[in-house]
């Protein structure tokens, strides 16, 4: 697709790498704009299930762009700049197939709020994860205040953004911020993996299920409860809904078609 992101197709699981290794896979204005155009090809492509992030290299990514944002003269073009990364963080976020970042190496600032907008997350030990910016005299601009503590229990979210101080993955893992951990070298595959999973899904059951975790978490129980009555009220009359049954009662797996 490009020099700085690549987009390959793998048995229904869109794989999207950050390649500007010799950045450490910096996240600036061209990136977004290319992850943007991406999510939106893929959001069409009804072979595509679901969905991979990672990054070429040794990183999966340092984070915003510095060199970008040095050359920014006024506050209302760094408010541009991280209205951009916004943006497109949580056309990820709200994505109606799921994610899975893939990280490796570290994932700091701006490239952790790009995976922390990810459904769920896999790392290779060692893989340092950080929100550094309050070492620079800011914070997180682009969710990272947000996300990180609705992921994290909020005492430990508090240490990491006020102190600038990176989890290491082990910890991450721990704590509920990961999936899953690996070996060195093998966090691709297992995100691969785990997204060929989710890719098996039906594809409106899939959409849906994400619907109602992240909108339920910010409603009353009662109200969400009911929101997920009429969500399942509806699957239910859905091609899919009997396909499973059928596949259940065949003891095979479901062919889902989306309808």
């Amino acid at each position: 697709m490009s020099d700085v992101l690549r987009v390959e197709v793998r048995d229904r699981v869109a794989v999207f790498t950050l390649d500007r290794p010799e950045r450490l896979n910096a996240v600036g204005t061209e990136t977004v704009g290319l992850l943007r155009d991406a999510l939106a090809r893929v959001r069409e492509d009804d072979d595509v299930r679901a969905l991979v992030l990672t990054g070429a290299g040794r990183a999966f990514s340092a984070g915003a762009d510095l060199g970008e944002i040095e050359s920014f003269t006024t506050p209302w073009q760094f408010r541009a700049f991280v209205g951009r990364l916004t943006e497109t963080y949580a056309l990820l976020a709200e994505f109606p197939k799921p994610s899975v970042a893939a990280i490796h190496g570290f994932a700091f600032g701006g490239g952790l709020e790009l995976a922390l907008a990810c459904d769920l997350r896999v790392a290779e030990r060692g893989t340092r994860l950080g929100l550094p910016e309050m070492k620079l005299g800011v914070l997180p601009g682009a969710g990272g205040t947000q996300r990180l503590p609705r992921l994290l229990p909020p005492a430990i979210a508090k240490q990491m953004i006020l102190t600038g101080e990176p989890l290491d993955a082990e910890r991450a893992h721990a704590l509920g911020l990961l999936n899953e951990l690996t070996e060195p070298g093998g966090a691709l595959k297992a995100a691969e993996a785990l997204a060929a999973r989710l890719a098996a899904g039906a594809p409106l059951a899939l959409a849906a299920g994400k619907r109602l975790i992240d909108h339920g978490l910010g409603m009353d129980l009662a109200a969400a409860v009911a929101y997920e009555r009429e969500t399942v009220s509806v699957l239910f009359a859905t091609e899919d809904r009997a396909e499973g049954l059928r596949a259940f009662r065949d003891r095979r797996p479901g062919e889902f078609r989306g309808v």
